[in-house]
């Protein structure tokens, strides 16, 4: 079972578990916590993010810089995307440029309490490759 927070591109948000996200169906079920499962159609999305806590920590800012030793960043390459609300993320990346609509990132930041991230690519105004190091 996965925790999940799906993030709108109309800047709702909906926190839950889900078992049958597959990036190739066009829909996948999210059930918030003592609720009943809601539908969630994957084009309505800016990025889905796969969490340690649904609680997470709104006060934490993220770090950007990535480490040269992270192992994590092998045979993959880093990206820095944008999208249209302004939010920037750096992350890495198994194939560059994505060819799918929906393509995973795993945050450079390895205490981020995002373990990886599923992007919509329609979502997605910039994205280029990053320099390790660099933020």
């Amino acid at each position: 079972m996965n925790q999940v927070v799906a993030r709108y591109r109309d800047g709702r948000v909906a926190k839950g578990t889900s078992l049958d996200l597959d990036p190739a169906k066009p829909v996948f079920h999210l059930r918030p916590a003592g609720q009943k499962a809601i539908e969630i159609v994957l084009n309505d999305l800016k990025a889905l993010f796969f969490v340690r806590s649904l609680e997470g920590d709104a006060a934490r800012d993220e770090d950007y810089t990535a480490d040269p030793q992270d192992p994590r960043g092998r045979g993959s390459t880093l990206i820095r995307l944008a999208f249209a609300d302004g939010e920037v993320m750096v992350g890495h990346t198994i194939r560059y440029p994505p060819i799918r609509q929906y393509f995973y990132i795993t945050p450079v930041d390895t205490r981020s309490n995002n373990i990886r991230i599923l992007i919509n690519r329609d979502a997605v105004v910039s994205l280029e490759v990053a320099e390790v190091g660099a933020t």
